[in-house]
């Protein structure tokens, strides 16, 4: 039976892929899953639609993240801290105070997007990368002064 992959199946194929596979494994596993539909003119056509409205919404998704990492990289983020002997931080700067500074600077990032391998514990500037989406990351300037 001739298939259309609406998902990746590992050993098999890739979605929108178009496959041969046994009737039996068509009818009573993939299809009822919901991992393929047969390959019938309409529904060639309507993976064909989905997939290049995915394209679209990956493509506008990618203007809008550039967009931002534009605004990111123009800014500073400056964080005020509480520091002890020696300036170095009573706690430290984490990923959730720089989201937390960003939301009062008018920006909505989620903080898996930032990638501070380790916590801030002294005073400085730093450069954070965003990862905004996969080929698109944002150098943000974070500056940590104390109180």
């Amino acid at each position: 039976m001739k298939i259309i992959l609406k998902d990746d199946i590992k050993g098999l194929g890739s979605n929108g892929q178009e496959l041969i596979v046994a009737d039996g494994y068509a009818r009573n596993y993939l299809i009822p899953k919901g991992f393929a539909v047969a390959a019938t003119a309409g529904n060639i056509k309507t993976i064909e639609n989905e997939k290049s409205q995915k394209r679209r919404k990956i493509a506008r998704l990618k203007e809008e993240a550039a967009e931002t990492a534009k605004r990111l990289e123009g800014i500073s983020c400056r964080l005020v801290k509480n520091v002890g002997e020696s300036d170095r931080l009573f706690g430290s700067v984490t990923t959730q105070d720089i989201v937390d500074q960003l939301k009062k600077d008018g920006f909505d990032i989620d903080k898996k997007k930032i990638e501070l391998d380790t916590p801030i514990k002294n005073l400085g500037t730093y450069t954070i990368p965003v990862k905004l989406q996969p080929d698109v990351i944002a150098h943000l300037k974070v500056e940590v002064v104390k109180e």
